[in-house]
């Protein structure tokens, strides 16, 4: 007897198999978009003929969903993610006289525009470029943050945190624990791009969180869209552990919503329910959501499922009681079904 388990698992892989076959809703994610996870569930789709030799790859598509208007931080601004990421950057260096922004390029606004504008408005000194060394960029980073000042460091793309792996896992993340607590490195916080937009290649499109999160002492954090990336980052910095905020960079244009212009902070280590259900949990973070809100659309339409759909928004330390106070539920459902 097939379960509903089974047949939602079933919908999920023929859901991102014709995937290449839908009309890409978000802008600049563009035909060239390819997904290596198509062709693993080509092959267990069900309906694929197994002595099939030539295997295509496939993409995925997404609409993004802007969050209500949230009034109660006051005046909004019509913003997308990079602007958000912008604003919350304004905020901190209007209210921390100690804050420093450095990194490859972000004198010049960055490569997506992150850091535009900040540099004429606090000086050189505040808002600063570094040599192209990641490791360089952390390690001084540490220091500064060592030091008493708000350290917030840019890495270019996600993708070149490697040669910084081990100023970042053996350092920043040891720094409070090695000392007894007599010193820590909490005032740092690691922005990076972070996922694919369709372009880019192997060193412009990788995922790099799972490398992280199993390091404690550090604060991992992917936000869904502008609301949340201005209040999640501003929550990193104000941190008195060291954090790495990965911003989707598909979403730096794609995703507007109305965001607060004043500072406001969302909380880390709590994850959201975006949608309840009783069938089955999704849990998902950064664009992924937006696929999943519609993965739970299908699974309602074509079988009758209902879905609960989780934002995780912290990764590393991650909302256990969230989840499984959700699992729990789905759980007793069951249980009284039978």
């Amino acid at each position: 007897m097939v379960t509903k388990a089974q047949r939602f698992m079933a919908a999920v892989i023929r859901i991102f198999i014709r995937g290449a076959n839908s009309k890409l809703s978000v802008s600049g994610l563009g035909a060239g978009v390819q997904s290596s996870l198509g062709a693993a569930l080509l092959k267990l789709s069900p309906s694929c003929n197994a002595r099939t030799k030539t295997q295509r790859r496939h993409a995925s598509h997404f609409t993004f969903h802007p969050d209500p208007v949230r009034t109660q931080y006051g005046p909004t601004q019509k913003m997308n993610l990079f602007q958000s990421v912008t604003s919350a950057l304004d905020n901190t260096l209007a209210s921390d006289p100690t804050a420093v922004i450095f990194g490859e390029d972000v004198a010049f606004g960055g490569v997506f525009r992150c850091t535009v504008g900040l540099r004429d408005k606090y000086g050189k000194d505040r808002v600063f470029n570094t040599p192209l060394c990641e490791q360089g960029i952390v390690g001084f980073g540490i220091g500064v943050a060592v030091a008493g000042a708000t350290a917030i460091a840019e890495i270019q793309f996600a993708d070149y945190i490697f040669p910084a792996f081990d100023q970042i896992v053996n350092e920043a993340a040891k720094y409070r624990y090695r000392s007894g607590n007599l010193f820590d490195c909490g005032n740092l916080t690691i922005r990076a791009p972070w996922g694919c937009v369709g372009h880019g290649s192997l060193y412009h499109s990788q995922s790099p969180e799972a490398f992280f999160a199993h390091c404690p002492g550090l604060k991992i954090v992917i936000p869904r869209g502008p609301v949340q990336a201005k209040g999640l980052l501003l929550s990193c910095i104000a941190d008195n552990n060291p954090c790495i905020f990965f911003e989707p960079k598909i979403l730096y244009r794609a995703a507007v919503e109305q965001v607060p212009v004043e500072a406001y902070t969302t909380p880390l280590s709590q994850a959201e329910v975006l949608q309840e259900g009783s069938d089955v949990t999704l849990v998902a973070w950064g664009t992924q959501v937006h696929v999943m809100r519609e993965v739970a659309n299908m699974a309602q339409e074509k079988l009758g499922l209902s879905c609960e759909l989780i934002d995780l928004q912290t990764i590393l330390p991650w909302d256990i009681e969230t989840v499984c106070k959700v699992r729990e539920t789905h759980t007793r459902c069951t249980k009284t079904a039978a």
